[in-house]
């Protein structure tokens, strides 16, 4: 598994019967976790002293309990990038931590590509991927559909100091944002996506990762330049395995690029127990041999 190891401002202190217990840059909040399924004693203090507590409901969704009176929102630093944090209605807060192995394996990349590179990022939500690979030196097309997140994205490089980067920001269904840039001839040196698992569109049409990703990422090859540098696909749904992206992405990329292509789970370190909350999965095909470099060990 690869852990994101380098947060200061986040911590997850411990994690036990379907929640865990979190340290947001001074706030704790108590969140549901559909993978802690384990029932360790919840000895900590803290597991009774959290400023918001976070409760699913039996029907479906939930609400915030709060014990003290937070700011509507604060931020949050990792490395050079600063985010704003919000609790959300569906339990989010805005960022997932986790994905911070991901920012810092493209980091390097990018700056290491030797060349100028230009990143498509897709389902892009609050920015995270968008302003690291910017952050990094690459112009970024930022897209997402829902008009708040791309927003709160923007919000983010502001914070960040990005806001003149060269960042495009769409607000459009990635598919058909997809399709329109094949038509356009408009070409990118990577791609990055986040698919949502469930999803119905605006005329009620479903969208399921397990039947949608292959066709996905067969589009988004043709909008790869003639040599790419890397192409990332994230996924949080639990019936998709890192293999399988792994061999999706391999049996497109591979055949007609060559390069190497890498997948494990990405996961945050747990502090009480010393092991690691598994998160999501990963899968990446890279031009250059990246295997130290996917496993952080450059450290």
């Amino acid at each position: 598994m690869r852990a994101a190891k380098h947060w200061e401002a986040y911590r997850v202190i411990d994690a036990s019967d379907g929640e865990k217990l979190e340290i947001w840059n001074g706030v704790t909040l108590i969140r549901p976790d559909p993978q802690v399924l384990w029932k360790t004693k919840k000895d900590l203090k803290l597991w009774s002293h959290a400023d918001a507590h976070y409760h699913r409901s039996n029907s479906g969704g939930g609400k915030w309990e709060f014990h003290a009176r937070l700011p509507e929102q604060w931020s949050m630093p990792y490395q050079n990038l600063t985010f704003r944090i919000k609790p959300t209605g569906f339990k989010h807060t805005g960022l997932f931590p986790e994905q911070a192995v991901n920012w810092d394996f493209m980091d390097h990349l990018i700056r290491n590509a030797g060349q100028p590179v230009s990143v498509l990022n897709l389902f892009a939500y609050t920015g995270g991927a968008t302003l690291a690979c910017a952050n990094a030196g690459a112009s970024v097309c930022h897209v997402d559909a829902s008009k708040g997140m791309v927003q709160w994205a923007r919000d983010n490089a502001e914070l960040s100091g990005l806001q003149n980067q060269s960042i495009r920001w769409i607000v459009d269904d990635c598919e058909k944002f997809t399709l329109r840039e094949i038509r356009r001839e408009r070409h990118y040196d990577a791609i990055i996506m986040d698919p949502p698992s469930y999803g119905r569109g605006p005329n009620g049409e479903i969208w399921k990762l397990e039947d949608c990703i292959y066709d996905l990422v067969q589009s988004c090859v043709n909008v790869l330049s003639q040599n790419p540098l890397f192409f990332l696909i994230n996924s949080y749904t639990t019936g998709l395995s890192p293999s399988v992206m792994g061999y999706i992405l391999s049996s497109f990329m591979t055949k007609k690029y060559g390069g190497h292509v890498y997948f494990d789970e990405i996961g945050l370190p747990v502090e009480q127990s010393g092991m690691c909350l598994p998160c999501g999965s990963t899968a990446v095909w890279c031009r250059e041999d990246a295997e130290e470099l996917f496993y952080g060990k450059y450290d």
